[in-house]
């Protein structure tokens, strides 16, 4: 199978904004390349050693952030999708200089594909209690820590992006054993995956992405879990009336780790099928949008408990 390398260019106050225009269109998994200059700046700031670095070889002339996604039949519009998505990041920049937005845009096979992730993606220690792998990795699980096995996929969520951090780090401390948990936006499935391993008895994955269904079923079996409590669906939950009429459960845990506009949009779903006392989990925020999605969410019934904040990225626990 062959794929497509997509390297957006920008400059560092575009990072952000170029990683939240590819989440918006479903490649939430990319790789950033910073400028020599914010490299520099963050050894010479939070670095205690760093006599190992050749400072010739820290960071890249011109900042981009790296996606990959399947080159099949839906490729192309995907590609006029984040062409889109980079036109109105430049009409919402307000004419600040976030580069040049300029997309590459090759060609790689399998092999070439998998080796690129596998030096980039490496285990990470989420919270207190998650220990994420990619699957080829078998080592060790840290005391008191929860394996969870991913395969990457193209273009879907690893734990990487300070997103889903925010949202793993908040399921922690919302799942209790026995939950029914709902995952509005589900990508490779790693947050109702994560639920389930955390003591959630059972739950429902949905995202508008035919190609999700089968990178979250293949994840949740890397994690033995059962198909009789992991349910994936496919459609639009804004639009799709039957999709919402399979879902409109009653659940104790809902996330969506989205992006801002469409989880002020699903708030009153969201709402409808949250249980007394439901936790309700949202990243994929902007900073600039904070107030705007708060705001939303209490008109749709929920209650702030906290807030967390992560490289420009907001996400929140709420309750019924």
């Amino acid at each position: 199978m062959k794929w497509l390398e997509l390297t957006v260019y920008t400059n560092d106050a575009g990072l952000d904004g170029v990683c939240a225009a590819l989440s918006g269109v479903g490649l939430d998994q990319v790789r950033i390349e910073e400028s020599h200059e914010k490299a520099m700046a963050f050894l010479n700031e939070r670095a205690v050693y760093w006599d190992f670095a050749d400072p010739e070889q820290i960071g890249v002339d011109e900042p981009c952030v790296i996606a990959y996604l399947a080159d099949g039949p839906g490729a192309e519009a995907v590609l006029s999708d984040v062409k889109d998505a980079l036109t109105r990041l430049r009409g919402l920049s307000g004419g600040a200089d976030i580069g040049s937005l300029s997309v590459a845009v090759s060609r790689v096979d399998d092999a070439d594909w998998e080796n690129a992730w596998k030096a980039y993606y490496k285990p990470l220690l989420i919270g207190t209690r998650l220990y994420v792998t990619p699957c080829w990795i078998d080592e060790p699980v840290p005391e008191g820590r929860t394996r969870l096995r991913l395969d990457p996929g193209a273009a879907f969520g690893t734990g990487e992006h300070q997103t889903t951090r925010m949202c793993l780090e908040f399921l922690e401390r919302a799942v209790r054993p026995d939950d029914c948990m709902l995952d509005l936006g589900c990508g490779s499935g790693i947050l109702s995956i994560a639920a389930l391993l955390l003591g959630a008895n059972a739950a429902v994955a949905v995202d508008i992405d035919p190609g999700a269904e089968r990178v979250a079923r293949e994840n949740a079996a890397l994690n033995g879990v059962d198909n009789a409590r992991f349910r994936v669906e496919i459609g639009d939950a804004l639009s799709d009336e039957p999709l919402r009429a399979r879902i409109a459960d009653p659940y104790d845990v809902i996330a969506a780790n989205i992006v801002s506009g469409v989880i002020i949009a699903l708030a009153p779903f969201a709402r409808q099928c949250a249980k007394p006392g439901a936790r309700f989990v949202v990243s994929g925020i902007i900073d600039e949008r904070e107030a705007e999605v708060a705001g939303a969410l209490a008109k749709a019934g929920f209650h702030l408990q906290e807030t967390s904040r992560l490289g420009g990225w907001v996400a929140m626990l709420l309750t019924v």
